[in-house]
């Protein structure tokens, strides 16, 4: 008996986990990517498996600084103009996520889904052969005042109670931690169990290597519509073509819900466009992870050196980059770490796929089963990859998943 055909389209950390994944599970699996392995927000990332980032970006906490920060066109959150009249109905259901009984609901999902990304990632990362990777040096959140550091203290109680381990520090303590930050930072948190990835490109690139070793097909391919047909799915490619897959998994980061429109979808995914330069190796002597929270951006050592970036800006796929985004948090970065070389950066665009509630979808089309959608992880794509991929993986076999996916559904909205 031929084993049954899976087509995976697009070839990020989530595209590629799960065909991996696939593959382990005896399927026979292909890659379609309209550019290629590690060509989006996979490249680009903070390189960090954020296990304890449980809180969603829609909560009652970011409507009392949205004001502030959209007044700000550089600032951690900001909607470009020519995109306002846009985004409005994908802002009105974030405002409708932002009411504390989603918040709650929220959290659980999305610590759910983090409890089983963790579980699954040092098996997935040994399979895949790439556990030299991993690196666990924590993250540290950084406070300029006690009144910052109270405001968080909701959001640590949250994670408290979901086991998450924490500690609170003062300005010696960061240092011994951390040396060279601004005296302006006069409290910090630090999380241990906040583990990053050398380099986010690189780990892409070796899972596709892999993929490939395996015996995976990877082609470069755009993919304009999908039809459910008897036995499967045919899908039509850019140019015409028509290819035949038992089973489609669409993982194609901010474009996924542009392919499940071709179903009848109409699934509210947008962008966070987001924006860092990576300056070279010895730029920094950093030893954590640094949030900066209330400016919406982190430092972090990736093998090529330390990347600065973060932030949110709402725009949409096709207007240009505002390159000042990455400008304005490299300039921040040079005052809060006195001692950062900040000469011969180089920077980066890329697009985030986010959905008003901050969880990702993960489950079957409405039109067939035999189309299973994986898309909208946010900032946490790395961070859920494994996780996504056992699940997804459940949904081939026809098992019963590994957590409930009815929050993730695609159609809840």
């Amino acid at each position: 008996m031929m084993p049954a055909k899976v087509m995976v389209i697009g070839a990020g950390v989530i595209g590629l986990s799960v065909a991996l994944a696939a593959q382990a599970r005896g399927f026979s699996v292909t890659v379609i990517d309209k550019e290629g392995p590690a060509a989006g927000a996979s490249a680009g990332n903070a390189g960090a498996f954020a296990f304890t980032d449980i809180l969603p970006l829609a909560s009652p906490g970011i409507m009392k600084k949205a004001p502030k920060w959209l007044l700000d066109p550089l600032g951690p959150l900001s909607v470009r103009p020519a995109y306002a009249l846009q985004i409005v109905p994908w802002m009105y259901r974030f405002w409708k996520a932002c009411s504390p009984q989603v918040v709650d609901a929220a959290i659980r999902s999305q610590t759910a889904l983090m409890d089983l990304s963790k579980a699954e990632l040092e098996p997935f990362l040994a399979a895949s052969g790439t556990s030299g990777m991993l690196q666990k040096n924590g993250n540290l959140q950084v406070y300029e005042s006690a009144a910052e550091l109270a405001a968080s203290q909701p959001g640590w109680a949250v994670r408290a109670a979901h086991g998450i381990a924490f500690q609170h520090l003062d300005a010696s303590e960061m240092a011994e931690i951390q040396p060279g930050l601004s005296e302006r930072f006069r409290f910090g948190t630090f999380t241990p169990g906040w583990y990053s990835i050398a380099d986010p490109e690189l780990y892409t690139l070796a899972l596709a290597r892999r993929f490939r070793e395996n015996g995976g097909d990877l082609q470069i391919a755009q993919v304009a519509a999908l039809d459910p047909v008897a036995g499967g799915v045919n899908v039509r490619m850019v140019g015409g073509e028509i290819r035949h897959a038992d089973q489609v998994v669409v993982a194609a980061g901010a474009f996924s819900h542009l392919i499940a429109r071709s179903l009848g979808e109409r699934i509210p995914l947008e962008t966070e466009r987001g924006y860092n330069t990576t300056l070279p190796e010895g730029a920094f002597d950093l030893r954590t992870q640094i949030t900066f929270g209330g400016h919406g951006f982190v430092v972090t050592r990736v093998s090529a050196g330390i990347r600065v970036g973060g932030a949110v800006e709402l725009g949409g796929l096709k207007l240009p980059p505002n390159y000042k985004r990455a400008d304005a948090m490299l300039r921040k970065a040079q005052r809060f770490l006195p001692g950062l070389k900040a000469a011969d950066g180089v920077k980066w665009f890329g697009f985030r796929p986010s959905l008003p509630d901050s969880l990702p979808a993960i489950g079957r089309a409405r039109a067939t089963d035999q189309v299973i959608y994986a898309f909208g992880h946010g900032h946490l794509g790395l961070t859920q990859s494994a996780g996504t991929a056992r699940l997804v993986v459940d949904l081939l076999l026809g098992r019963k998943p590994a957590i409930n996916l009815t929050p993730f559904s695609p159609h809840r909205f």
